[in-house]
Parts: structure tokens; C-alpha cells; sequence
């Protein structure tokens, strides 16, 4: 997808030789690559737009999920538990 933004603001400075308002598009364009674009794809460091604080947010995420995908498993197991007759799979 990071490709086929480039090419585009490659295509808009082209065409910006001619009419200045495709390079205004392709300014535009770039500004939005940096500023969204690059967040969720694993990027470290002063490239994500909140800086060192995105770890401590992460982490917390990760709890998160954590605990949820815990909870969900207490309640599978207590559901197989109350409902055995539920669960068994049929044989032909």
C-alpha cells in the first residue's frame, strides 16, 4: 500500500509541471502518508505521532486483551462444565 501512495505523489509532482494544483494534491498526499499512514505497521521510535508514551499505551492493550481473552476462557470452561450434554459431538 506504501508503494502505491509513493507512486501517486510521484504521479502528482509530474503532473504539477503543468498545473501547480496536482502539486498542492500531491503535497496534501504526502502530509497525510506521514501523518496516518505509517501508524500500525510496526513502526518504533519518534516515527509514531505519539512519540515514547505509545509503549506505556501498548502494554496497557496488551493487558487488556489479556484479561478479556482470559475471561472468555473462565466462561467456556464453566459453560462446558454446567452443560456436558451441550458440548459432545455427535457420532454417525
Amino acid at each position: 500500500m506504501g508503494t502505491l501512495i509513493i507512486l501517486a505523489i510521484l504521479a502528482l509532482v509530474v503532473l504539477g509541471f503543468n498545473n501547480p494544483l496536482w502539486w498542492l494534491a500531491g503535497a496534501a498526499l504526502l502530509y497525510l502518508n506521514f501523518r496516518y499512514g505509517r501508524t500500525g505497521q510496526g513502526s518504533t521510535g519518534s516515527s509514531s505521532p505519539r512519540g515514547a508514551g505509545s509503549s506505556v499505551r501498548g502494554d496497557n492493550d496488551y493487558r487488556a486483551y489479556r484479561q478479556r481473552r482470559d475471561q472468555q476462557a473462565r466462561w467456556e470452561r464453566r459453560y462446558r462444565r454446567e452443560r456436558p450434554w451441550m458440548t459432545r459431538q455427535k457420532r454417525n
